[in-house]
């Protein structure tokens, strides 16, 4: 029992001092992010160059010696043969070997905070792509605010209005803003058991009105203009403001449905516009998506053709910044550990 007092004791001890780091690492990283804005750079990654040293990494163990010289005398040779056809071809901006395929990932959260990173890779993208190019963007997002997907869904039309070929890959899910934004693409690929579509609009709101009454607390609210707010959490709610709130929802779903046949005019968007969502195989048969296929399978097979960067805008945090986490996660740890140890004490 001592031993467990003098542990439980430094334990204490620890704990308070964990604390108190944090709060002054807290602050000071607050301070610092006041004085001056964040700053990110642009990371881009040469796939091909990294799926050619994988195979050799693996090849190299698989192999036997005298299979992998032979491999090694092949790619050699391989090497010259392209070499030469690039040299004699130099001029032809179309050859296969000349092309490139960008690959963006998209993970959008509810207020889609995540395009501001999408716009500055799509603007550097740009910069150097052509048509004979053409971009990839790997998709997941359930949806969220509109004016944020609409945002998003404008930065993917930039590709489209340079004319660059646009394909956009759903692994997991791109319903609501999600398929806002990949219905944007040339070509939509889908696994199969990924979620695609809910074209729909929807707003909810809790109101605590009755709440107020009940405890004799009164709430005001003054504005100017009949419709300045419709359906409030703490006011008494109409009918006629139910009604224009409904209304101006189903202004957002028809604008969401007028969006969609613009860019897929070959699908009946009515039939599909119910807030519905479908598996990658049912959205195959009604037009949402064009071919089943993961965005690993589609990298794989452009990387034969194709020189395939991705391109992952990042922003960069300071010292200050990291320490919270590594703060917390330490105690996080020594919680464990002391936890684990009691446990051990307990069964022994």
């Amino acid at each position: 029992m001592e031993f467990l007092y003098e542990y439980g004791l430094f334990f204490t001890k620890t704990v308070t001092f964990v604390l108190a780091f944090i709060v002054i690492v807290a602050v000071a990283a607050s301070a610092k992010k006041g004085k001056s804005a964040q700053k990110g750079e642009l990371e881009v990654n040469n796939l091909t160059e990294r799926f050619k040293q994988t195979q050799s990494a693996i090849e190299s163990e698989l192999l036997d010696k005298n299979q992998l010289k032979q491999k090694q005398k092949q790619a050699k040779e391989a090497a010259k043969l392209a070499k030469k056809q690039a040299k004699a071809k130099s001029e032809e901006k179309t050859d296969k070997n000349d092309k490139r395929l960008f690959v963006i990932d998209f993970k959008g959260s509810i207020d889609a905070h995540e395009v501001e990173h999408l716009r500055e890779e799509i603007t550097a993208v740009l910069t150097v792509a052509t048509p004979e190019d053409e971009v990839l963007i790997r998709l997941e997002s359930g949806g969220g605010v509109v004016h944020g997907y609409g945002l998003a869904a404008s930065q993917l039309a930039r590709i489209k209005a340079k004319n660059i070929p646009l394909t956009i890959a759903i692994d997991k899910v791109a319903a609501s803003g999600g398929y806002m934004m990949a219905c944007v693409a040339d070509k939509i690929i889908s696994a199969p058991f990924a979620i695609v579509g809910s074209i729909g609009v929807i707003a909810q709101l809790p109101n605590f009105n009755k709440v107020l009454k009940n405890n004799h607390v009164e709430f005001e609210q003054i504005t100017a203009g009949e419709f300045k707010r419709t359906l409030t959490m703490f006011g008494e709610n109409t009918d006629k403001a139910r009604e224009k709130f409904k209304s101006e929802l189903e202004e957002i779903h028809h604008l969401f449905v007028e969006h969609i046949s613009e860019y897929r005019s070959g699908l009946n968007v009515e039939s599909v516009a119910t807030g519905e969502h479908w598996m990658g195989s049912q959205a195959l048969k009604l037009g949402l998506v064009d071919e089943l296929k993961t965005s690993d399978d589609y990298v794989f097979e452009q990387v034969a053709n194709h020189s395939v960067y991705q391109f992952k805008y990042k922003v960069n945090k300071g010292v200050m910044e990291k320490l919270p986490f590594a703060a917390s996660t330490a105690f996080e740890t020594l919680f464990v550990r002391f936890y684990t140890k009691l446990s051990e004490l307990k069964f022994r």
